[in-house]
């Protein structure tokens, strides 16, 4: 995958952390599309785990959640991304844990022609 106009913003982000670079990285992100937003986080994850800030990280995925509230596989990774900056965000990290079991089971359901049980 090609980098990403995201990507390049986040890494003036964190080379500068300007009021400038913050704005920039914010608009980019606000309008970037789930793949390019897990594209960056990973890309930058990759490098230099902790250099791209909490707040621009927790922005990121929650982003990218909004775009794909039902992939399970996502929600896992965001929220065992919050749970690494807690204990702030735990009790949203564990709402995403839950959200992504519930999904995985519903899609499991759904790939087999069943209908998940949600009684309990």
């Amino acid at each position: 995958m090609r980098a990403t106009s995201v990507t390049a913003a986040a890494r003036i982000l964190i080379a500068a952390g300007t009021a400038d670079a913050m704005r920039d990285f914010t608009e980019r992100l606000t309008f970037a599309p789930a793949d390019e937003i897990l594209h960056m986080l990973r890309t930058l994850a990759a490098e230099e785990w902790m250099a791209l800030p909490p707040w621009a990280r927790n922005l990121a995925y929650r982003l990218a959640c909004l775009q794909r509230p039902t992939d399970p596989d996502l929600l896992r990774e965001a929220a065992a991304d919050l749970l690494s900056f807690g204990p702030d965000w735990d009790s949203h990290a564990y709402e995403l844990q839950e959200r992504a079991a519930a999904a995985s089971v519903h899609g499991a359901a759904a790939s087999t022609g069943e209908v998940a049980d949600h009684s309990a």
